[in-house]
């Protein structure tokens, strides 16, 4: 496979990352504005199908926008939006996603819930749906309490897991609202015998999965790279001993493997992207991009915050963004050592 990128990928990634530079230059702190504008630049279906407003393009491009996204630290929960939308364009009915126009325009939102509060295996959901409705709670839900449809994981009738569309304004479900460490909204959402729609079937769950989890690897590459280049920008202008601290021995190395890690970063991750784009088995890439993304991402957070010293802890400093988002990242839809252990049953399985 070839990892360069073409160039209507690099279009999709550039337009992103001009936008997030145009609103952080604005010193804007209401978002409403940058939803809008990536939403007119039709950035919120990059691989949504046309006839509902998508760009009709692929998961690479899908991805290559989500790096920039992870870049730019941006505060847009794009992430949960994309895939939710994904889900709906990929299995809704026709009235299912009639929504998306909407969505694509920037006046609705739809997010995902994916995690019971419990900290079990979002790839074996405990949310139950009986007869049209569904019983449980999930935790961190991006957007919860702006979302217009709520793409919900439950075991099914038939003991298998699958998906469901639920509107989080009908009875039986309460949002409690939670914040999460990077300071996004999020909610705990409780269903209570909530009416809910089928989206999917067990392969459609997995489908889902797969792409939020390639979609969470992507942010993360987005975000090491922004921070590696921000490290060596320090480093090289930071003078100790009338020296760059980046020619000291102990800091040059330090980066060094913080740039291997990124490389790594990126290898994994757009390894299992082209073998789903190109639907091809991906289940155990899939794994190793999460391991590294999860392990590596954190290795290239930490050292950048201590090769900055105090002024990487200042908040009103750019790389206090980071590293709590490179943290919701590696643990959501699990960490590295969830993902070594699925690994591991796959190779055992043969």
């Amino acid at each position: 496979m070839d990892f360069a990128l073409t160039d209507e990928q690099k279009e999709v990634a550039a337009l992103a990352t001009k936008i997030f530079t145009d609103h952080d230059a604005s010193n804007a702190r209401d978002t409403t504005a940058l939803w809008s504008t990536l939403a007119g630049a039709g950035l919120l279906g990059v691989a949504v199908r046309e006839d509902v407003g998508g760009a009709g393009h692929g998961l690479l491009e899908h991805c290559a926008l989500l790096t920039a996204v992870g870049a730019a630290a941006a505060p847009v929960p794009l992430w949960a939006v994309a895939t939710a939308a994904l889900a709906i364009d990929h299995a809704g009915t026709p009235a299912q996603r009639a929504i998306l126009k909407d969505v694509l325009r920037g006046t609705r939102l739809v997010t995902v819930a994916l995690h019971e509060p419990d900290g079990s295996d979002p790839f074996a959901p405990l949310t139950i749906a009986r007869a049209g409705r569904l019983t449980g709670v999930k935790t961190c839900v991006p957007a919860a309490g702006r979302a217009a449809r709520i793409v919900v994981t439950a075991v099914g009738e038939s003991g298998q897991p699958a998906l469901f569309l639920i509107d989080p304004a009908s009875s039986g479900v309460r949002i409690e609202p939670q914040v999460a460490t990077t300071g996004e909204p999020q909610g705990e959402l409780v269903l209570d015998g909530a009416a809910a729609e089928p989206l999917g079937d067990a392969e459609t769950f997995g489908w889902l999965l797969d792409r939020a989890t390639v979609g969470l690897c992507a942010l993360e590459l987005g975000l090491v790279e922004k921070v590696l280049r921000m490290t060596a920008t320090y480093t090289t202008q930071r003078t100790q001993f009338d020296r760059p601290i980046a020619t000291f021995q102990a800091v040059s190395q330090r980066a060094a493997d913080a740039y291997v890690d990124v490389e790594t970063i990126r290898l994994t991750l757009w390894e299992a992207t082209w073998r789903l784009a190109q639907g091809l088995p991906a289940a155990r890439e899939l794994a190793v991009a999460k391991i590294f993304a999860a392990e590596a991402g954190q290795r290239v957070t930490y050292a950048a915050q201590h090769l900055h010293g105090g002024i990487g802890f200042d908040l009103g400093y750019p790389l206090a963004r980071y590293y709590p988002l490179s943290k919701w990242i590696e643990l959501t839809l699990g960490g590295a050592s969830a993902h070594v252990a699925r690994l591991g049953a796959l190779l055992a399985a043969g």
